[in-house]
């Protein structure tokens, strides 16, 4: 399914973006204090390169011993590079996908032939142990441990400190095996720094660190982690997708990049790590050890209330020869969330449909946070199939339980369109007929609109031409030129007003 090379490893992957014109190393020094975000904000709003910073200046004014990635995903095509493929192959890649989620059985010798792709991808997810990587070239245990020599940035003014934002957290239930990395979850979630050997992870319930805390909690024990900084394209993009709980994003891995993920024993804990990434950081979570975690700026473009949550006491950092930092800022869109949603949006359609088959497209604006807001188009065939859809969007997929308003407009319009929006809402909706409204539903905790943390309501708007049952009156008939006079006024303008032909 791919159709770029292998990218084993993040080095790899800033090779291509050199190869192609998209990196740039920038020798003078910049503060990681909020000059870095700055830079990247301006750049990746402009379709910009990746980022290298070659001389982040820490706090203290000195300069650090390792250089900051940043913009690693800041366009589509690096995103869709990063799953291996073009922009063009993204819906390909997505039907693919679906297929690997939801195989059916081949129905002869030849059916069976042809899914060897997938035959393979499933088996590029069984992770390689090996016993010597280059993530543990360098090992700092002990007194050696201290989180000031990574040059975390702090991207905001009101932000409490350090946050490490572009982490692949790694956690397993009390009841996993080490070597069992089908059942690892890896998550990216916010780290902030607080002191030489402290982080705060900030995880909700309902995500997969979470979960296996509770469970380590239950048995009594202490929690392992595994915070991996600078990971390979597919493992980065697997860990921010959003798969099934029963999916490990670790091997999940596997099928974006075309390769076995190579995994090493930690030195400190009980996990398997990537053996490729350029950092590591090792530690324990213990039950009731909690510090309040923020203010940081968040992906609403609003600062979030400081909250307790675990803290994890580091017992190594390992890291390569020379490591590269990998880290992004976060903020009201346009961001890398944003870009990479944008993508995932594309590829979650044929996932989307393969449960309802009726849509033909969906579309979360990025303005809108991405998932908050989603227009649906559906091919319309009887009243009241427009709230199906909507309760069979909300109830589909985790991410879709925080969409607070859903749009569902006819076939015949662009869902990414506003304009066509706007139209279907002022001729096709009626509100007091049309507007569906949900109370005390799940709710983004970061959504401040909400009456109450986590719980708010939810707004669905049948914007489509009413059928049946749905109205009284006859419905009016939409204006269109006929084909053949609109491919007569091409013709037309080609020959005598060519300067106003798009």
């Amino acid at each position: 399914m791919r159709a770029l090379p292998p990218h084993p490893d993040l080095r790899s992957f800033l090779a291509w973006a050199s190869a192609t014109d998209q990196f740039a190393r920038l020798a003078e020094p910049v503060e990681v204090a909020h000059r870095m975000t700055a830079i990247h904000k301006a750049v990746l709003e402009r379709g910009g390169p990746v980022l290298q910073f070659d001389r982040p200046v820490l706090a203290d004014g000195s300069v650090a011993g390792m250089p900051v990635v940043a913009n690693l995903f800041g366009t589509p095509e690096r995103v869709a590079a990063g799953l291996g493929v073009g922009e063009a192959q993204l819906d390909d890649l997505g039907a693919f996908l679906a297929a690997l989620r939801s195989p059916t059985p081949p129905s002869g010798a030849r059916d069976a032939l042809s899914r060897w792709p997938m035959l393979k991808a499933a088996l590029a997810t069984r992770a390689k142990t090996v016993k010597r990587a280059k993530v543990q070239e360098i090992v700092l245990e002990g007194g050696s441990v201290d989180l000031a020599r990574i040059p975390v940035q702090t991207h905001w003014p009101g932000d409490a400190g350090p946050l490490i934002t572009w982490p692949v957290v790694l956690t397993r239930s009390a009841q996993s095996g080490v070597e069992d990395v089908n059942a690892y979850n890896a998550g990216v979630y916010r780290a902030q720094v607080i002191g030489r050997e402290r982080i705060i992870m900030r995880w909700l319930e309902h995500r997969g660190g979470a979960k296996h805390m509770r469970s380590w909690m239950a048995a009594g024990e202490r929690m392992p982690v595994a915070i991996v900084l600078g990971a390979d394209a597919a493992t980065l993009l697997s860990a921010a997708l959003p798969l099934p709980e029963t999916v490990s994003e670790l091997t999940f891995a596997g099928a974006l990049g075309g390769v076995r993920p190579r995994v090493v024993p930690a030195k400190t804990v009980p996990m398997m790590v990537p053996a490729d990434a350029e950092i590591v950081i090792e530690g324990w979570i213990s039950a009731g050890d909690t510090a309040p975690e923020g203010p940081f700026g968040d992906h609403t473009g609003y600062y979030n209330a400081a909250e307790p949550f675990p803290v994890m006491q580091v017992t190594a950092i390992t890291h390569r020869e020379n490591p590269l930092y990998l880290s992004t800022f976060t903020g009201r869109p346009p961001d890398e969330p944003a870009i990479i949603g944008e993508v995932f949006n594309r590829l979650s359609l044929p996932v989307i449909r393969d449960q309802i088959p009726e849509i033909r497209d969906v579309w979360l604006p990025p303005a809108a946070c991405s998932y908050r807001m989603a227009v649906i188009a559906i091919d319309k065939r009887y009243p009241g199939q427009a709230q199906r859809v909507m309760m069979g969007l909300w109830g589909m997929l985790p991410q879709f339980s925080y969409t607070k308003m859903i749009v569902v407009v006819d076939n015949d319009l662009d869902v990414r369109s506003w304009d066509d929006i706007a139209w279907a809402l002022a001729t096709r909706m009626d509100p007091a007929r049309d507007v569906t409204i949900l109370e005390r539903t799940p709710m983004d905790y970061l959504d401040f609109a909400s009456p109450e943390p986590g719980l708010a309501g939810k707004i669905g708007i049948d914007a489509t031409r009413k059928i049946g049952a749905e109205t009284s009156r006859e419905w009016g008939e939409v204006m269109a030129v006929r084909p053949q006079d609109a491919d007569f006024a091409e013709d037309f303008l080609a020959r005598c007003l060519p300067e106003v032909r798009v």
